[in-house]
């Protein structure tokens, strides 16, 4: 299980003070921030699950503090994400200028040996027999070139951060799905837990009263 982030350890605190089992209702509350779209579904939908616990006064204040701690994160989290991309980038296109410089001194080289061939045809004291037996290793010489098409350095980290952060983000957005349909069975129920207590509490107020 991965070590919970500085969000959910905040959250996980702050639900121990109020008395609410970080394990069950956690889950549900992360899930909704994951979720739901804009703040207004976010507050409605995590008062729905602490309601049965707070007192209506107090319920708005601790569901906007929440929001505004995970808003606080998120931001300082894509902050963090996008300096590390960057970083990426940037060396990626390190490796790419390096293998660029490569590839242009194995051309450079290789043009180096055609022009020695060339001056030795031309200049060397030979006779036209030697010529013609040593004329084909110069001509292959001359005619040897260098393939830039492939890259010497072909740079798969990249892609593969790329596809894993990719991964991530879709596996969340799974688990987030899955997780909405139990929040709301978890909500209505815990709302007809409340409705019973209040019921039960009216008739052993209303019993008390006959007695009287």
């Amino acid at each position: 299980m991965a070590a919970p982030g500085e969000f959910e350890r905040w959250l996980n605190s702050r639900l121990d003070s109020l008395e609410v089992d970080r394990d069950v209702y956690g889950s549900y509350i992360l899930g909704v921030l994951h979720e739901e779209d804009s703040e207004d579904e976010k507050m409605d939908a995590i008062q729905g699950i602490l309601s049965a616990f707070l007192e209506e006064d107090a319920l708005e204040d601790v569901c906007t503090e929440i929001i505004k701690q995970w808003l606080d994160s998120s931001a300082g989290s894509k902050a963090k994400n996008d300096h590390v991309d960057a970083e990426v980038q940037a060396i990626a296109s390190l490796i790419e200028k390096q293998a660029q410089i490569v590839v242009k001194q194995k051309e450079v080289s290789e043009e180096e040996k055609q022009r020695k061939a060339a001056l030795l045809a031309q200049y060397a004291n030979i006779t036209d027999d030697e010529a013609e037996d040593a004329g084909p290793e110069e001509s292959g010489a001359a005619a040897c070139t260098f393939d830039t098409s492939k890259s010497l350095f072909k740079n798969t980290n990249l892609e593969d951060v790329m596809n894993a952060k990719k991964m991530d983000r879709e596996k969340a957005r799974e688990d987030s799905h899955k997780k909405k349909e139990q929040d709301k069975m978890q909500r209505e129920k815990d709302k007809l837990l409340k409705q019973e207590r209040k019921d039960k509490e009216k008739k052993r107020t209303q019993k008390g009263e006959r007695k009287r």
